[in-house]
């Protein structure tokens, strides 16, 4: 039986036919689901532009806030009004009314923990659109932006540069940086998926998917085999930026990461109908006008130049990219007009409340992004899973 699609993604699309299974095998489930009949949910009771301006709302709002509590906690308790004065000092300048944050303070706040703070909010909206982005390829609510095998090329390529940088012949690869390394390695492995994934001159996305999982297996050994080389100590630090971390942000690693996620997702968004008629096979996609193998190209590197650029900051961060899609789409729907700035938002809100959680909850001990987002995602995703919200048959 072929699989359909709901009835908001084929408005979205262009009023296009909602069957779309003759357009590729039906092992791979589309991206969204249509509920039970007989369950009332949330989109049953509100049209889908108010669930948008309601989730949006809630999102603007909450924003600002999980920020400013994330920048007052820490091994060092500030309140919330400090962290207001100290921000909007910097800013827009000194605040009538208040008085000015004690020095130290100030350079904490300012310095240290606004800094991280914004970078994984950065760091977890790069991952959240580039993880819709490429659910949208594929057709595969599984897809993330570890699918492809891009964050095992950049793991492999920054670690190199952390044991072999100083060896004689490589030397040369201390030039690069941590962060240059794991972006170059992050686009040549998608070079490497492009190449294999295509089939008679087209992008095939389920040659892409293989290709993507056998070089990231490959890769990850070749990362393994690297960390046998170094002493405890190195080991510790490898492990740690594996797993992702933002405690090493400063003001001069934001710029970048930031300007490449804001222009990255405006751009998919402007795309959006595209990426709807893209959900409904390439057939029906190419009937609509849309030059499917380009399309399909252009998103792959722009989900690969979000992911390379994010993990060259952070490390390896996983399941923001999963989680985060799934959870907006239950909410607003498949358009992806408005899942895109939902899921920005919401990955990078989560990303913060994670490494809020990864540097208070063991405290002093430090934990591991991955850590924190996998503890909560996973039972997110096994109850949605088993709620049927990954579009799978019920």
């Amino acid at each position: 039986m072929s699989p359909t699609m709901s009835t908001s993604d084929v408005d979205s699309a262009g009023h296009l036919d909602a069957t779309f299974g003759a357009a590729g095998p039906p092992a791979i489930p589309p991206v969204a689901a249509v509920p039970p009949a007989d369950r009332p949910t949330a989109q049953s009771r509100l049209s889908e532009p108010a669930r948008f301006a309601v989730v949006l709302t809630v999102l603007v709002v909450a924003t600002p806030l999980v920020l400013a509590m994330a920048v007052s906690l820490g091994a060092v308790r500030l309140p919330l009004g400090e962290v207001w004065s100290s921000v909007l000092g910097h800013t827009i300048g000194p605040v009538a009314g208040r008085h000015p944050t004690p020095g130290v303070d100030d350079e904490i706040i300012w310095q240290v923990r606004v800094p991280r703070v914004l970078l994984a909010f950065v760091v977890g909206a790069g991952l959240s659109v580039a993880g819709a982005a490429l659910q949208a390829v594929v057709r595969n609510p599984l897809a993330d932006p570890y699918v492809l095998g891009v964050s095992s090329g950049a793991s492999l390529a920054a670690v190199a540069v952390l044991t072999l940088g100083g060896a004689g012949g490589v030397g040369w690869l201390s030039s690069l940086g941590v962060a240059g390394a794991a972006f170059a390695g992050g686009m040549l492995t998608l070079a490497a998926v492009l190449l294999l994934g295509r089939r008679d001159g087209r992008v095939d996305p389920y040659r892409l998917l293989l290709a993507g999982v056998a070089l990231g297996y490959l890769l990850t050994a070749g990362t393994s085999y690297l960390q046998l080389r170094v002493s405890s100590n190195q080991l510790a630090h490898l492990l740690f930026w594996l797993l992702g971390m933002v405690s090493g942000a400063d003001w001069h690693k934001l710029g970048l990461p930031a300007a490449t996620v804001a222009a990255a997702t405006g751009w998919l968004i402007l795309r959006g109908r595209a990426l709807n008629a893209l959900l409904l096979g390439d057939d029906v996609a190419a009937s609509a006008g849309v030059a499917v193998s380009a399309l399909r190209t252009e998103l792959l590197v722009i989900a690969a130049l979000l992911t390379g650029t994010v993990i060259a900051v952070a490390g390896g961060v996983q399941f923001v990219g999963l989680i985060a899609p799934h959870a907006v789409r239950l909410l607003v729907g498949g358009d992806h007009r408005r899942l895109l700035p939902l899921a920005a938002l919401l990955g990078g809100d989560f990303l913060v409340a994670a490494d809020l959680a990864a540097r208070t909850v063991t405290e002093p001990l430090e934990l591991p992004l991955t850590i924190v987002t996998a503890a909560a995602g996973v039972p997110f995703f096994l109850v949605l899973l088993r709620r049927g919200g990954l579009g799978g048959a019920r």
